[in-house]
């Protein structure tokens, strides 16, 4: 459940609300997002079965994530696989998600 930027799908409140189809957590997660990231968000944006499971995304990952764009493009299951690992656009999102850089760097330690 790694996401293309490294991030752990299962551990999301999003994936997590979609999977117990718990409309309560919906509400509450979109109402923490929206705080969080200054933007409204409604609980029925609160659906998601994960990065790469092809099904229903947030709408943030399915249409304005510039990572999971490129991974999808460049057939990568995520970007430990990338030749040009980090980028510019993965160093950024991993100062504010440390966690998914720890992440890609195991995994690209298991591709060596």
């Amino acid at each position: 459940m790694i996401a293309c930027c490294g991030l752990d799908c299962s551990l999301c409140e999003a994936y997590m609300a979609t999977r117990s189809d718990d409309d309560a957590r919906r509400a509450q997660v979109a109402k923490e997002w929206s705080v969080l990231y200054n933007t409204d968000i409604q609980p029925e944006h609160i659906c998601c079965d994960g990065c790469r499971a092809g099904g229903r995304l947030f709408f943030y990952c399915d249409t304005m994530c510039e990572i999971r764009k490129c991974c999808m493009e460049n057939d990568l299951a995520n970007c430990a696989e990338c030749v040009d690992y980090p980028c510019d656009i993965l160093r950024g999102f991993i100062k504010i998600a440390p966690e998914a850089g720890e992440s890609l760097e195991q995994l690209r330690a298991e591709l060596e």
